[in-house]
């Protein structure tokens, strides 16, 4: 009995271990391809991906996860469910010129006076 104590215990202890290294997989949104996001963000099928991706070249780099949510047919529940799967790496320009989708404020410069 004891021994198969200790065997459900091992089994148990490695499905929690496996369940939090395929967990602990992340995804640039700023550079990866569909079939990349497709594979590690949950409740984002081939489409939603591919729609990550066009997004992206249309618009220019995610500056944040919650930009997702501008994405059609992802919502701000996906993006939580993912938030420790997603990265934002280095911001690219669009291939077309886009502007990007958040500007950034910055304070004006001083002016010298005489």
């Amino acid at each position: 009995m004891k021994s198969l104590t200790t065997l459900f215990s091992s089994l148990i202890l490695s499905l929690v271990l496996a369940g939090s290294a395929l967990a602990g997989e992340t995804v640039n949104i700023n550079t990866a391809d569909a079939a990349t996001i497709d594979r590690v963000l949950v409740n984002v099928g081939p489409t939603k991906a591919q729609a990550i991706v066009d997004h992206r070249k249309a618009n220019g780099a995610f500056r944040s996860p919650e930009q997702l949510a501008l994405v059609k047919g992802i919502g701000l529940k996906t993006v939580e469910k993912n938030r420790d799967r997603i990265v934002i790496g280095p911001v690219r320009p669009a291939a077309n010129g886009a502007k990007p989708a958040v500007r950034v404020a910055t304070a004006p410069k001083p002016v010298a006076r005489r």
